[in-house]
């Protein structure tokens, strides 16, 4: 299966269905970037971070805004959501050695129970909470336990960066930057309803639900939006 990907702001997104970026995920190794509307605009600003997104094996129109602003631009690609893709990874994965990295102690230990309960065969070699301060350490720890699938959930750009170290030295692995997806599974933190997962509103449940996101969220995403107008009308 050969990689299709569209320019959106500069950057090289894939076209993939859900059913066949998870093939490909599988199938393949490197690193998964979940990318939104935050992303970008950091990655606008950072060279460094933009040059990581354009260099990996797959990224995925995880934001709403990615998806709305593909659609501007006139490709019909539908959104990936980051924890739907992590989470069917482990059970197409079922039985190969899996890292857990990321979020806090209590919540990645309850997250990885819980997933054990639900996946048959889960096979945890490494985790580590999200509160460490030498990566090299946990590079080092990761190496020696050979994974198959690395789940990272440290924020973004920081788990992008650390997967970006971590794949130069584990080349079969695959890497995929989940955020706040651990604290969904562990039961603390509840995903939104399906309606609002449907029409791509789950940023308005979690901002209803926490209302301090809603710096994080205006003014970025109406001028992502914006920018992407600009960018069909006029050209970046």
């Amino acid at each position: 299966m050969e990689r299709k990907t569209v320019k959106l702001q500069g950057f090289s997104i894939d076209t993939f269905k859900f059913d066949e970026a998870l093939e490909y995920a599988a199938e393949n190794s490197g690193q998964i970037v979940t990318i939104n509307p935050e992303m970008i605009q950091a990655a606008s600003k950072n060279k460094d971070f933009a040059n990581l997104i354009n260099n990996s094996e797959l990224v995925v129109p995880d934001g709403i805004g990615v998806e709305i602003g593909l659609n501007i631009l006139g490709y019909k690609v539908r959104r990936i959501a980051g924890i739907e893709l992590g989470r069917a990874l482990i059970d197409r994965l079922s039985g190969e050695p899996v890292a857990f990295i990321g979020a806090k102690p209590d919540i990645i230990k309850k997250a990885v129970e819980n997933l054990k309960n639900e996946v048959k065969n889960l096979n945890v070699v490494y985790v580590q909470d999200g509160y460490f301060k030498d990566d090299e350490k946990v590079l080092n720890e990761l190496i020696q336990s050979s994974p198959r699938l690395a789940l990272i959930a440290l924020g973004s750009p920081k788990q992008e960066l650390f997967i970006d170290k971590a794949k130069k030295k584990l080349p079969n692995t695959i890497f995929i930057g989940l955020g706040g997806s651990f604290d969904v599974w562990s039961g603390v933190v509840q995903r939104a309803p399906e309606v609002y997962q449907r029409l791509g509103l789950e940023w308005l449940y979690r901002t209803i639900k926490e209302p301090q996101r809603f710096k994080r969220i205006f003014p970025t995403l109406p001028l992502f939006i914006l920018k992407v107008i600009k960018e069909k009308f006029i050209g970046v």
